[in-house]
């Protein structure tokens, strides 16, 4: 039996959710969230908590109803608290400006990269920080590795986009030796 798949996501006070065909809505004061069903998995809601239970007993059922049960728990946590992501730019004349919903980025090359935000993602840009924020957790993810991927770190200087707290493996340069 899964561990995590048997215990119920209790949904806190002003969070509702609604089962919507192979779906679960959960909305609360950050906004809303929908959550598509995994296969061999059903979800009940009962007055202030979902439970999930798996159909089959295969390998894959197993583990998708311990997943599932993680997804809808991300979603309650999204829609009460929110999620964010912390990128740094690390390097000489790197800097990011929000205009509207594209974030421009300067990181050295000869052009700018623009990325825009997807509905739901707000962003906060200083010159070297971007903090990421939205209800729906894979959401600010996919954004922040996608504004990663412009320019990710390399290993020699350290320069470009990292996470907040990320420790990028360093690599010694020449040494010169005959």
């Amino acid at each position: 039996m899964s561990r995590v798949g048997k215990q119920p996501v209790q949904l806190p006070s002003g969070v509702k959710a609604q089962a919507k065909g192979s779906s679960i809505e959960i909305e609360g004061p950050k906004g809303k969230v929908s959550v598509p069903l995994l296969r061999s998995v059903t979800a009940s809601i009962e007055s202030a908590e979902i439970t999930v239970k798996n159909v089959d007993i295969s390998r894959q059922a197993k583990a998708n109803w311990g997943t599932q049960r993680a997804l809808l728990s991300n979603a309650v946590v999204g829609v009460t608290d929110g999620w964010s992501k912390k990128l740094e730019l690390q390097g000489v004349g790197f800097n990011a400006v929000l205009k509207g919903n594209v974030i421009t980025l300067a990181t050295g090359y000869s052009h700018k990269n623009n990325v825009e935000l997807p509905a739901g993602v707000t962003a906060q840009v200083s010159k070297q920080e971007i903090v990421l924020e939205s209800c729906d957790r894979e959401l600010v993810g996919q954004v922040a590795a996608s504004l990663r991927a412009a320019c990710p770190p390399e290993p020699y200087l350290g320069k470009g986009i990292r996470y907040a707290g990320e420790n990028v493996r360093r690599k010694a340069g020449k040494t010169g030796a005959k």
